[in-house]
């Protein structure tokens, strides 16, 4: 193989030493310690922006009998729940472990698995919020796009298939009212006759990635018809009882395929809020391995995903084998460092020299979500002209 040709993403998967398949659970992923640390990270990204929309997470069976799949685990919540307008618009999601009969021939690594995580949610609601909830729903998934570096997404607006359930006006009801919160949300859309889900119209984004390939991730649709067909509703003012808009979203889809997809993207070098190990110490001897150790806690007493490296091997294969693993701050300390009580961190050709009590929080805020720097900026000045104001 070349060596500029792109890695495939088991490969890099590998290198990583973040996971790996093997036939006795087939379709099905072994996550090491690595891996496993990039999922929850990922799976964090998802859960904050479903906190920061007022999204409440629940959990429903994986088994249970075909009658309450054929309804939705979602719906059965929301009419447990009794509720009223008061209540509106009510926000589930759900991580949830999905399993389907893959045939050997279509598995392909984390794009075709046996079993993944879907980032479900749904949105119970008036059809006057469906506009300002699409919008909200785009802004935050544009956004978080952005932070893994997917800046070329198209949105495709998904019209009614031949195959479908619900009358022809709930449709066109449905599609103009999808049409307007896409509008709203600024979207330029191409529409895709046909291809909207059975239940109703939808968003799909699809991200263009290092390669050219276009990949659909995230969906929002608007259904008029499951809330009709099994009879779930909300009290109004009046004590009436009202059909609500149902409104299923997911930012990813698939947790492991979107890894893939990233992985393949940006050929291992993922963001650092993402990485696996976010910084790695490098004490140039052992003379300055208590220094080294001393610098590796700090991090750690913030969250960061540090390790140490005390291994025998030269300097350079050492800080050549943290850039194979996909560490984006390789952190080395020698005795000029000790002396000034100062860290060099390596950020690709480029250095900072950082004093040593603030490198936990300088590393902290390289290694946070892009977005979630902003908005914590914003809130900061925000806070200051309120102060300013009186």
């Amino acid at each position: 193989m070349n060596d500029n040709e792109p890695l495939e993403h088991r490969a890099l998967a590998q290198r990583l030493g973040l996971l790996h398949f093997q036939e006795e659970a087939p379709g099905s992923v072994f996550w090491h310690p690595r891996g496993f640390a990039v999922l929850r990270a990922l799976e964090e990204a998802v859960r904050e922006i479903a906190d920061r929309q007022g999204f409440s997470e629940v959990r429903s069976p994986q088994l249970a009998r075909r009658a309450l799949w054929d309804k939705s685990g979602h719906i059965e919540i929301f009419r447990r729940m009794s509720p009223s307008y008061r209540d509106m618009p009510l926000r589930l999601s759900e991580f949830g472990l999905c399993h389907r009969s893959e045939p050997s021939g279509a598995r392909q690594g984390l794009f075709r698995l046996r079993q993944f995580t879907q980032d479900d949610g749904h949105i119970f609601c008036r059809e006057e919020d469906v506009e300002h909830e699409v919008a909200v729903f785009c802004r935050d998934l544009l956004e978080f796009y952005s932070d893994v570096g997917f800046d070329d997404v198209v949105v495709g607006f998904s019209t009614r298939p031949d195959v479908r359930v619900g009358d022809d006006a709930a449709w066109d009801r449905a599609e103009r009212m999808l049409a307007a919160a896409a509008k709203r949300a600024g979207l330029s859309c191409v529409e895709q006759p046909g291809q909207g889900a059975f239940y109703g119209p939808k968003l799909e984004f699809i991200l263009r990635d290092a390669l050219g390939r276009q990949w659909q991730c995230g969906t929002i649709q608007n259904d008029l018809v499951l809330p009709e067909r099994f009879e779930v509703s909300y009290h109004d003012a009046d004590g009436e009882h009202r059909r609500p808009v149902l409104l299923h979203r997911a930012v990813l889809g698939s947790l492991e395929r979107f890894l893939g997809i990233l992985l393949e993207h940006s050929q291992g070098a993922l963001p650092p809020w993402l990485a696996a190990e976010q910084a790695r110490v490098i004490p140039v001897s052992p003379e300055v391995e208590g220094y080294g150790a001393e610098i590796h806690a700090s991090l750690a007493d913030v969250g960061l995903r540090a390790n140490l490296d005390l291994r025998s091997e030269s300097l350079s294969r050492r800080i050549k084998d943290a850039h194979r693993d996909g560490v984006p701050f390789p952190i080395v300390v020698g005795s000029r460092e000790v002396a000034a009580r100062e860290v060099s961190v390596r950020r690709g050709k480029a250095q900072d020299i950082v004093a040593v009590h603030e490198i936990a929080p300088f590393l902290a805020g390289r290694c946070a979500r892009p977005a979630s720097v902003q908005r914590l900026v914003q809130r900061e000045r925000e806070a200051r002209r309120r102060l300013r104001a009186g």
